[in-house]
């Protein structure tokens, strides 16, 4: 909201991904700034041109006015996407927040054993867990790895990843816990149903 009302209209809706209105947006406050420097430098030459004496006074047209137009336009426009957008940031549940960080917080060693009875084929190596996926040939590993890649990509939590010829190791992890969270089980879990796709 901040760049798109204090900086220039449209960039801070691009940034938000509303491309299609921070375009517009841009456009017509370029548009706005293009007519007013025009304006401006028609009358600086009439300026200019009376000081040598050779000029005579005219009207400039309404290139200051149409660009003055075009950025308010550009502006308003701009101020409603923003405000939009604090809307539906405003509309982010407690509950999906409260979710998130208890994916966060650090399991007890009780709980992990029994977390780990429900992946058979992960292994814990202190405070990470690993599975080796094993597949027919380098692009089905490949095709499995992207998969995995647009999975994690959905939950926010990145496994590291060590693919050799027709294997795939994924290693778990919730770093800024320092150490094995519920989100690394759920993940690992929805891992190794992309098997079964």
């Amino acid at each position: 909201m901040l760049l798109n009302q204090l900086a220039t209209p449209g960039l801070g809706s691009l940034m938000a991904r509303r491309w299609l209105a921070g375009t517009g947006q841009l456009v017509l406050s370029l548009a706005g700034f293009g007519y007013v420097i025009l304006w401006f430098l028609k009358l600086m030459m009439q300026f200019y041109g009376q000081i040598n004496g050779d000029v005579v006074v005219r009207p400039v047209g309404r290139f200051g006015l149409i660009g003055a137009g075009l950025f308010v336009l550009g502006w308003a426009w701009s101020l409603v996407t923003s405000f939009s957008l604090l809307r539906e940031a405003s509309k982010v549940s407690l509950e999906s927040l409260e979710s998130f960080a208890a994916g966060q917080v650090k399991m007890d060693p009780a709980n992990i054993l029994i977390a780990m009875t429900t992946l058979p084929d992960w292994k814990r190596e202190g405070e990470v867990i690993s599975r080796c996926y094993q597949f027919k040939d380098f692009p089905a590993a490949m095709k499995f790895t992207n998969q995995a890649a647009d999975l994690a990509e959905q939950a926010q939590h990145h496994p590291d990843i060590d693919i050799r010829w027709n294997k795939v190791t994924l290693t778990l992890t919730t770093h800024d816990a320092g150490g094995l969270t519920q989100k690394d089980f759920a993940l690992a879990q929805q891992l190794d149903a992309l098997l079964t796709r």
